[in-house]
């Protein structure tokens, strides 16, 4: 088994039996996309809800709304079938208190509003999410099982969706 981490604004593919793990969800967003027929994931860790318009984007997994249909698109060309793929989404915090309350200080609510739009339009079912409150979260996906890690520091917790 190989454990695939997968960094800020990056997105990889992995079979069984192996993982993927990314670290450090704050207002970020997670996604993982899973067939459950290949037995294959895919995981992006998404910045942005996004990408500038009119501009060339030279890193498409910063973005939810570029970076999802990409990992779709190589993991159709990978073997994983479309119509087979469900999602999991965490992450997404509130990470800066303010005496504003606005959505432009509110990064994690736009990236996991964006994240939904995008799945939806592409017709893959969220499985399970853990997203929102005000605390960072480490996520393991396991390509076996399909359960999806959760690690908090504040409160310290682990658990599974």
């Amino acid at each position: 088994m190989k454990i695939f981490t997968v960094g800020i604004a990056e997105m990889k593919i992995a079979k069984l039996p192996d993982k993927l793990v990314t670290l450090g969800l704050g207002s970020c967003v997670g996604v993982v996309l899973y067939d459950s027929i290949s037995r294959m994931g895919g995981m992006i860790h998404i910045m942005l809800p996004s990408a500038p318009k009119n501009a060339p984007v030279p890193n498409k997994s910063k973005f939810a709304d570029t970076g999802i249909v990409e990992l779709i698109r190589l993991m159709t060309l990978s073997g994983a079938v479309r119509s087979k793929m469900f999602a999991k989404v965490t992450g997404g915090a509130h990470m800066f208190n303010t005496s504003y309350n606005t959505n432009i200080m509110n990064v994690g609510k736009c990236n996991v509003d964006m994240c939904m739009k995008v799945l939806e339009e592409n017709a893959i079912v969220v499985k399970s999410e853990d997203t929102g409150g005000n605390c960072g979260r480490s996520i393991e996906f396991c390509c076996e099982t399909s359960m999806l890690q959760i690690r908090t520091v504040s409160p310290r917790s682990v658990r599974l969706i």
